[in-house]
């Protein structure tokens, strides 16, 4: 490894820079031209660890094993620490290390007092797919600016997706489930749901179409099994064990590895939950929680600039939360420069540098770090594997010397447990009980087709009505008819005698010689006898 001819910067000052009083996590030995100084440590201060970091290398240069070392010292010093699990191979954290020739090695050349050690452990999955507790999210949680990450929409039909959501929120139809989120889509598309947004903008039919599509093909991926309830309270990830150790909550993804926007996105939402839900603190002596965020070029490929602008503020933010997020992946390259500002310790692993492209990156890798008394540019094609360039924050939040160093070995399994013991772990935990099964409460699909069978009821009622008062009248207009075209009867006998002129005229007669002799009873009068 070559070194800066410049004698101002010697191996004990940069030493010196990584001396510091306050509790701090031990990463390694200084290396300087070629020889690995064990009296001279690389060490990280724990009150530093919510200004976030980066940990980033070529495949198989021990990034996982960095991991695994930073995550043991934080779960000894009382922090609770999340981990994505991408491959499978993190699930020896919660069991003692073994030793042999070459961790016995790594520990006398850095002067490590190596002990087996097993750090409490929680395995959670996503939705219940794989080994782990299941960790759910609803609809109305996960939001629409992720959703539309995953589901891979335009600006457009993001900002549909959000006044489809606002609409949700204003009428009280709860998005547990995807099913839920169809159902509104659906509706306010169809003939009675049309006006309903006609005076904010509307929905036209072919974005509801695109996100219906969407939603289809997100759920064939398995995708509806991450959303519904129990909705995982994102603050198990802040426990302690009773021992005063924090607990390591481990995220299970090798059944999900497949869709990597999926996982990736989801963990964006388990990071955004826990923004929204804790208080401001400020500076703590130690972080209430530090996250892991494995392959997290994953999360900014292809990303809306809404999502990356939630990205960048919440990463801002949440330091004043207590709370450290450290991205894991490949490059620097991988990770936007507004959210590369905020990642102030940085622990770089080896690079490659067997194409144009590789040459590129790592020039715009050593760019990233403050002048240095290595060659970085060559340094960081020599590095072995579980060695790495580091810099930090120190504890009055300036930037360490740049140090090549040789890590530490961790104390637990660097390796995956066994399928038995990993799913004995995960039943036997507490939260089992308390997330295991899903519940589908009364929420936006079972309103909307209540309503819709409701109306649908009332249509037929209306139109059976409608066709009696109908027929009614019909039968009305029909009995007229045939009331005035019906023919008349003959007389009877007795009609023809009465209705004759002889009768009539005898009937006069009588009725004037009858009134006669009434009249002359009634007035006394008679007639006068001859």
């Amino acid at each position: 490894m070559s070194q800066s001819t410049d004698p101002a910067v010697p191996a004990d000052q940069i030493a010196a820079g990584y001396a510091f009083t306050g509790p701090a996590l031990d990463l390694g030995a200084l290396l300087w031209d070629g020889t690995c100084l064990p009296d001279r440590q690389i060490r990280i201060p724990l009150a530093m660890l919510n200004r976030h970091g980066l940990v980033a290398g070529a495949t198989g240069t021990g990034k996982t094993k960095t991991l695994q070392l930073i995550a043991e010292q934080l779960s000894a010093n009382g922090v609770p620490v999340f981990l994505a699990d991408i491959k499978g191979d993190v699930s020896g954290i919660s069991a003692p290390g073994t030793t042999n020739d070459k961790i016995e090695e790594r520990a006398r050349e850095v002067a490590q007092k190596w002990e087996q050690t097993a750090c409490p452990s929680e395995f959670y999955s996503l939705g219940g797919i794989g080994p782990g507790i299941p960790v759910r999210s609803t609809v109305t949680s996960f939001g629409p600016v992720l959703l539309s990450k995953v589901l891979q929409l335009n600006q457009t039909q993001e900002q549909s997706l959000g006044l489809i959501f606002h609409y949700a929120d204003t009428k009280g139809l709860e998005l547990f489930d995807l099913k839920d989120l169809r159902a509104v889509v659906a509706f306010l598309v169809s003939d009675q749901g049309k006006p309903e947004l006609k005076g904010i903008g509307g929905l036209s039919t072919v974005t509801a179409g695109v996100i219906l599509r969407a939603l289809t093909a997100f759920e064939q991926q398995g995708a509806a099994e991450f959303f519904g309830e129990p909705e995982f309270d994102t603050s198990e990830f802040l426990r302690t064990a009773p021992d005063g150790r924090g607990v390591v909550s481990v995220l299970e993804l090798p059944a999900v590895q497949d869709k990597p926007q999926l996982f990736s996105t989801f963990l964006m939402w388990l990071l955004a939950d826990l923004y929204n839900d804790l208080p401001e603190v400020g500076d703590l002596e130690r972080p209430k929680l530090v996250f892991f965020f494995d392959e997290a070029h994953l999360l900014f490929s292809g990303a809306s600039k809404a999502f990356l602008a939630s990205i960048t503020q919440t990463v801002r933010l949440i330091r004043s939360k207590g709370v450290g997020v450290f991205f894991v992946t490949q490059t620097p390259k991988d990770v936007p420069a507004d959210v590369l500002a905020q990642l102030g310790n940085r622990v770089q692993h080896a690079l490659r540098a067997f194409t144009p492209d590789d040459a590129k990156a790592l020039k715009a890798t050593v760019k990233t770090f403050p002048h240095s008394a290595y060659d970085l540019e060559e340094l960081l094609t020599q590095l072995g594997t579980g060695e790495a360039v580091v810099t930090v924050l120190s504890e009055n939040g300036a930037p360490t010397p740049v140090a090549a160093t040789r890590l530490r070995a961790p104390q637990s399994l660097m390796g995956p447990v066994g399928a038995e013991a990993l799913d004995r772990a995960v039943k036997s935990s507490l939260l089992w009980s308390r997330y295991a099964e899903p519940v589908d409460r009364e929420s936006a699909y079972e309103k909307i087709t209540a309503e819709q069978a409701a109306a649908e009821v009332k249509a037929e009622e209306a139109a059976a009505a409608a066709e009696a008062e109908k027929q009614a009248e019909q039968a009305q207009k029909e009995a007229a008819r045939g009331a005035r075209g019906a023919p008349k009867a003959d007389p009877s006998l007795a009609e023809q005698v009465v209705g004759s002129g002889l009768f009539r005229s005898l009937a006069r007669s009588i009725g004037t010689q009858l009134g006669r002799e009434i009249s002359r009873s009634i007035f006394g009068t008679a007639r006068k006898r001859r």
